[in-house]
C-alpha cells in the first residue's frame, strides 16, 4: 500500500523559511514524478513544484521560483521542499503527490497517490 506522509508545516513569520518533507513508501517510485501542490481556503489546489525521481530533474510552479526548492534523497525515500522568504499569501495546505513519469506533472487529476497535507501559516 502506496502512503506519502507529509511534515515540517507550522507557524513562521513572512519572510521565514519552512522544510517540508514527504516520506514515501509502499512501492518504487523510480518511474515516478513526485509533485508539491498547496490549496488555501477557497482556493483550487494548486501547483507548486515537481521532481523526477530517477533523474533529479525539476519544475516550479510561478509561486515558487526563486523562493522554494524542491529536492530528493533517494536513500531515504524523501522528497523535500524547502521554502524561502515567505509571503502570507503562500499560506495554504500543502500536499505531495506521485504520479507515472510521462505525464503532464502540472495537472493534479493525473497523480495516483497524495498524502494528507501538512498545514502552512505565514504571519504578516
Amino acid at each position: 500500500q502506496v502512503q506519502l506522509v507529509e511534515s515540517g508545516g507550522g507557524l513562521v513569520q513572512a519572510g521565514g523559511s519552512l522544510r517540508l518533507s514527504c516520506a514515501a513508501s509502499g512501492r518504487t517510485f523510480s518511474n515516478y514524478v513526485m509533485g508539491w501542490f498547496r490549496q488555501a481556503p477557497g482556493k483550487e489546489r494548486e501547483f507548486v513544484a515537481v521532481i523526477n525521481w530517477s533523474s533529479g530533474s525539476t519544475y516550479y510552479g510561478a509561486s515558487a521560483k526563486g523562493r522554494f526548492t524542491i529536492s530528493r534523497d533517494n536513500a531515504k525515500n524523501t522528497m523535500y521542499l524547502q521554502m524561502n522568504n515567505l509571503k502570507p499569501e503562500d499560506t495554504a495546505v500543502y500536499y505531495c503527490a506521485a504520479s507515472p513519469a510521462g505525464r503532464n506533472p502540472v495537472l493534479r487529476a493525473l497523480y495516483d497517490y497524495w498524502g494528507q497535507g501538512t498545514q502552512v501559516t505565514v504571519s504578516s
